[in-house]
């Protein structure tokens, strides 16, 4: 899993500028309609929905925002329907693109994600076309700041709380988890008092593809111009540039 750093590093300054942009709310919003669709609108018996919240709690949506989301979902309050969508396709360079989507109009969603490729040197494919590029895993980050546990002692605490792997940083831990074990391996982590800047269920690239400046940077508007999008959720990509780069972006 070496260099996922630097890709979360990208979506992290993309999330901040969403925030700002207030385009995140309403992300948030579709994210928990659907998992309370799915699975009702019971937090505490619906493990999706949880994470929804946990995560929009994070990025400070109000809770009548959560709870109007929740309402819709489970026919307390009229609201529109929304439908998962993934599409795949190459960036710059065939980097490795994937696009997670809530809609309420494929049509509409299709046509601006295949104009964003277009625009920027991509092209759209078909599905499964780089799914296979990625693993599914459970993402958890606990800011070093936040725990006086070093190395040694959060790697124990992670083995035993069933997590797969960790990555140390000189400014946080990394635990990657099997999807199904993610609620269990977080609800251990936290009941051992850490506390986590991130928890996600995400996709995880299994190797990275390299890119010059030029192709980088059109790269990286391609993922702005998706992320600008209000029924993109998620973008994944397996993008690995120079850190001067990205330092840059």
């Amino acid at each position: 899993m070496a260099g996922h750093s630097k890709w979360k590093n990208i979506q992290r300054r993309k999330n901040a500028q969403d925030a700002k942009r207030g385009k995140i709310f309403m992300k948030m919003a579709k994210e928990i309609f659907v998992a309370a669709k799915q699975g009702g609108g019971d937090p505490e018996m619906n493990p999706s929905l949880r994470l929804a919240v946990d995560k929009a709690k994070a990025n400070n949506m109000p809770n009548d925002n959560i709870d109007r989301a929740i309402k819709k979902a489970t026919g307390d309050l009229e609201g529109v329907n929304y439908e998962e969508m993934t599409y795949e396709g190459y960036g710059p360079g065939g980097v490795a693109v994937m696009v997670k989507a809530l809609t309420d109009n494929k049509n509409r969603t299709a046509s601006e994600v295949r104009y964003a490729f277009n625009k920027n040197g991509g092209n759209l494919g078909e599905n499964g076309c780089v799914a296979f590029m990625f693993d599914r895993k459970g993402y958890l980050v606990i800011d070093r700041s936040t725990t006086d546990a070093d190395e040694d002692e959060m790697l124990l605490a992670v083995i035993e709380a069933g997590a797969e792997e960790m990555e140390t940083t000189d400014d946080v831990f990394e635990i990657y988890t099997d999807p199904e074990s993610f609620a269990e391996v977080k609800n251990q982590l936290e009941a051992d008092g850490y506390t986590f800047s991130t928890a996600e269920l995400t996709m995880i690239p299994q190797t990275l593809s390299p890119l010059g400046e030029d192709e980088a940077k059109q790269m990286i508007r391609l993922v702005d111009m998706l992320e600008d999008n209000e029924d993109v959720q998620d973008v994944y990509h397996n993008l690995d540039a120079d850190e001067e780069i990205l330092a840059q972006l």
